[in-house]
């Protein structure tokens, strides 16, 4: 099996910064894309940023130039740098990856827990 565990979430004022991890272990052959997600209360999951294995990056419209995804491919472990954090900000964060559990076949899609991050206006 695949766990992915995120941490470095909590409350911050407007302005401030957070840095969130995601570190995956168990079963891994190799690790394709990871991404981070949020989801806010009432509010579909959307897209925050993801990084693929080569470390070409995407970023939603709304975090773009605050937000910077980077990773470590040894410990198979994202980050996730946020910097002018805004009230808009605070959702549960997921962490997502797809890991090949094998040498063949296509991987599979894993969610951390969700870390919560709270911005104060």
């Amino acid at each position: 099996q695949v766990q992915l565990v995120e941490s470095g979430g909590g409350l911050v004022q407007a302005g401030g910064s957070l840095r969130l991890s995601c570190a995956a272990s168990g079963s891994i052959f190799s690790v394709d894309a990871m991404g981070w997600y949020r989801q806010a209360p009432g509010k579909q999951r959307e897209l925050v940023a993801t990084i693929r294995g080569i470390g070409s990056t995407d970023y939603a419209g709304s975090v773009k130039g605050r937000f910077t995804i980077s990773r470590d491919n040894a410990k198979n472990t994202i980050y996730l740098q946020m910097n002018s954090l805004k009230p808009e900000d605070t959702s549960v964060y997921y962490c997502n990856a797809g890991v090949r559990t094998r040498s063949w076949g296509p991987p599979n899609t894993y969610w951390g827990q969700g870390t919560q991050v709270t911005v104060s206006s």
